[in-house]
This record gives structure tokens, sequence and C-alpha cells, in this order.
């Protein structure tokens, strides 16, 4: 299966497509933050839903939703063929998806925060 992720992402590499690709830990390492009437409560993992859980994402940048189903459908199965597994396609929210009713001082703050992490990188 890595040999086959790896090849996989060598393509979207080499397509110009690939900004990031991470698999994540166990959620027995992980934790959920539940916040019911306004009170946080940290439940520690493992979590019983399994099915449910993010194990890895890739994060592409495309042109269209198309082009990003496409590329999804060419993903390597993780658990191997046999294994029912779903690959979800989501898009990433960007500041013009709040429209032109964001106020100009949230808007201004999510720039300045925007250039300050290009920065870093």
């Amino acid at each position: 299966m890595m040999a086959e992720m790896g090849i996989y992402n060598e393509e979207m590499v080499k397509a110009g497509v690939l900004l990031s690709a991470e698999g994540l830990q166990s959620s027995a390492k992980g934790a959920r933050i539940q916040i019911t009437k306004g009170k946080r409560t940290v439940v520690d993992g493992p979590f019983a839903e399994t099915k449910e859980l993010i194990a890895g994402f890739w994060l592409i940048q495309v042109n269209s939703r198309q082009e990003a189903i496409d590329w999804a459908l060419r993903a390597p199965a993780p658990h191997g063929e046999g294994v029912d597994t779903n690959i979800e396609v989501r898009q990433v929210g960007e500041l013009e998806d709040l429209g032109p009713d964001l106020p100009q001082k949230i808007r201004e703050q999510e720039e300045r925060l925007r250039a300050e992490l290009a920065k870093k990188k």
C-alpha cells in the first residue's frame, strides 16, 4: 500500500497539484473537544466510530471540483481493494467564500494572518 501511495503522490507532484499529503496517527493517541451549552470537555481516544475517522489526507490545488474527483478516483485503496473505504472530496474554504458581507476588519485580519503564515514557509 505504501508503495502505491508513493507512486500516486509522485504523480500528483509531477502534475503540480499536490500541496500536502499526510497520514494521521491512531485515534488512540488523539483527543476530541466536545462543546455542549458552552462548556468544553476533553474526551481522550480511541474513538468507537472508527468508520467515521479520517486516517489521512491529500491537499491538492486544481482548477475544478471535477478535476479533484478525477484525482480521487485514481487514489489507491488505503486498506486494499477488498476493503470498503471512502475518500471524501471537499473544497478548502477561502476568504472570498464568505461573501461581500464579511466585515472589513475581519477581512483585513485574515489577510494579515495569511501573510504572516506565508512568511514562515
